[in-house]
């Protein structure tokens, strides 16, 4: 008997004594946790992002191409990825190479970036995650996954919800999606940290208002 048949046959075992005609039970989920205003909502995104080791900033919306040329300035990117439809103000007087998201990149030619900059999809507070659906403003799963320095722009409050379940209801369920908690770490049986194992080990998450 393989493990599928045994599997199975406990579930059957399982199942033998209830009535074909039973309906099963829904189960009433809380959408999120207690009651939060807007601002109180990106308070916890912000605090959250910061318990994962995300560099978090804030700015408007005027203030965004210069909070950006200053974050890759100070990272001294010499390149930049850049997905189709990022708003090309976002990057004005920024003096580096942009690199276009394209089918053809190749992880080698990736590994040579510096930065990428990004929108994103949805930010949830509740777990201080931020989730990209590979829309034009976001690019390929990849261009997110090699570079080492990672810079994503969220909007607030329009883009930002409390709980996973709100997220999941803005999401299309047809497209990719990447959910980031802080970059990318792992630890080993001694518990030492090691950041950038499978991502950027430098994740700037950018709150702009207005």
């Amino acid at each position: 008997m393989s493990s599928r048949e045994r599997v199975l046959g406990r579930v059957r075992r399982a199942l033998a004594d209830v009535p074909p005609d039973e309906e099963p039970i829904a189960r009433d989920y809380l959408r999120e946790h207690g009651r939060r205003s807007t601002e109180e909502t990106v308070e916890l995104l912000a605090e959250n992002l910061a318990d994962y080791r995300a560099i978090v900033h804030r700015c408007t919306d005027g203030q965004l191409p210069e909070l950006l040329k200053r974050l890759l300035t100070a990272r001294g990117s010499g390149s930049v990825v850049v997905p189709p439809a990022l708003p090309a103000y976002w990057l004005e007087g920024v003096d580096a190479t942009r690199v276009r998201d394209r089918a053809a990149i190749t992880p080698r030619e990736l590994d040579r970036v510096d930065s990428v900059v990004t929108g994103c999809a949805v930010a949830v507070a509740e777990t201080g995650t931020i989730v990209l659906d590979g829309s034009p403003d976001q690019g390929r799963r990849r261009i997110t996954l090699v570079p080492d320095h990672h810079v994503c722009v969220v909007r607030v409050p329009d883009q930002v919800v409390s709980s996973v379940p709100q997220a999941l209801a803005r999401l299309d369920p047809t497209r990719p999606s990447t959910w980031i908690s802080g970059p990318s770490a792992t630890s080993d049986i001694e518990l030492d940290r090691v950041e950038g194992v499978h991502g950027p080990r430098t994740l700037e998450v950018v709150l702009v208002e207005g």
